[in-house]
């Protein structure tokens, strides 16, 4: 299993940084957990595929859920880099989360 590097958009690193120490610590150890295989659940790995629901388009995208916080990390891979880039980190607030996620993927043309 190659080992994926985690990159992240400017403003996924605020999304972290925003958050209360023992909270971010958690996010922190979550997505290097994940960083060891952020594969789709359907290929084995850890994260769960995003699609087109509600007008938000995620296609390609992947989730990953802190369910005891209700936070959400949504990346993408590269796989062709081994790259795992983080998108959004955010509270489940009613897709509010899916709906920014949408957007930065457009600002990046990711």
């Amino acid at each position: 299993m190659p080992e994926w590097t985690v990159k992240a958009l400017p403003e996924a690193e605020k999304d972290i940084l925003a958050l209360d120490g023992s909270l971010r610590r958690q996010v922190l150890k979550a997505i290097d957990n994940v960083r060891q295989n952020p594969l789709p659940m359907n290929e084995g790995g850890y994260g769960k595929p995003l699609g087109n629901k509600g007008g938000t388009d995620l296609t390609g995208l992947l989730k990953i859920k802190l369910k005891a916080s209700g936070i959400r990390v949504v990346y993408q891979l590269i796989r062709t880099e081994t790259t795992m880039t983080l998108i959004i980190v955010g509270a489940r607030a009613d897709d509010e989360v899916y709906l920014a996620a949408e957007q930065r993927r457009r600002k990046h043309g990711l």
